[in-house]
């Protein structure tokens, strides 16, 4: 499940991916064809119920495309990479589990938009972030108007898009870009961290809670309530319902089974 660019290993319920495409870890379609069939096998293993995204190296998370790709104008091109980028990071959006991105560096374009696509980010402080695409006659295609503004209000994904402004970390934490700000040297740790918690959910609970938190952002609150008392309903059909309330009944630690 490995790929040259997208490292893979598993640590108990967490997959990690490292995205590895020195000196920069920029995307190319390679690297994006791998990332969406990565998680997509994730999705397919029972045992993983949380993953981390982080880069190789202490300078960059990722600084996004390759602009040499675009540098000849074709359009074809230009269609094509859109679409690739759009799928590989909407299949990370729609994990079943939790990802949680580990910021250890540079945040650009599409560096910043895999980690937007992420449930959460966690920035070493000397992070910085940006969606610099205007800059060089492009925009971010990969739901950066989208997501960012979601999260942080169109005010600042104005400022962060239309006016180019980049972002330390302490300002990303301010308006909500990043959930928490740690130590040079530590996203990772603490992603991991975030990241194990999650095995003491319900994987079956979590995957429908995730699905309407994020049926929140499309759908009006009349349409998710309902769906919310159907899915509760839902999980009396798996075997993880009677496994946690027994569970806690009988005062021990829960075996989920992730059904």
């Amino acid at each position: 499940m490995s790929n040259p660019s997208i490292e893979l290993t598993i640590e108990g319920h967490v997959a990690i991916l490292t995205m590895s495409n020195p000196p920069a870890n920029t995307w190319t379609k390679d690297t994006l064809v791998a990332l969406k069939d990565t998680v997509n096998q994730l999705n397919t293993n029972k045992n993983i119920y949380a993953l981390v995204l982080t880069g190789e190296g202490e300078k960059f998370f990722s600084a996004g495309a390759d602009l040499n790709v675009f540098a000849s104008g074709d359009k074809g091109v230009a269609a094509d990479m859109s679409c690739v980028f759009g799928e590989a990071f909407e299949a990370l959006t729609n994990f079943r589990g939790v990802s949680v991105a580990a910021i250890n560096g540079y945040a650009m374009g599409g560096g910043l938009e895999v980690a937007l696509a992420c449930d959460i980010r966690i920035a070493e402080e000397q992070a910085q972030m940006a969606l610099p695409e205007a800059k060089v006659g492009l925009l971010p295609c990969a739901g950066g108007t989208q997501n960012l503004a979601w999260l942080v209000g169109e005010g600042w994904a104005k400022r962060m898009i239309l006016c180019g402004e980049r972002l330390k970390a302490d300002k990303a934490l301010q308006i909500g870009l990043v959930e928490e700000v740690v130590a040079q040297g530590e996203s990772f740790a603490a992603a991991l961290k975030l990241a194990n918690q999650v095995a003491e959910q319900s994987p079956s609970s979590v995957a429908a809670c995730k699905t309407l938190i994020q049926k929140g952002r499309h759908q009006p609150m009349a349409n998710t309530l309902p769906l919310e008392r159907e899915l509760f309903v839902g999980l009396f059909d798996t075997e993880d319902q009677q496994e946690g309330v027994n569970a806690f009944l009988e005062k021990r630690k829960a075996i989920w089974v992730n059904g």
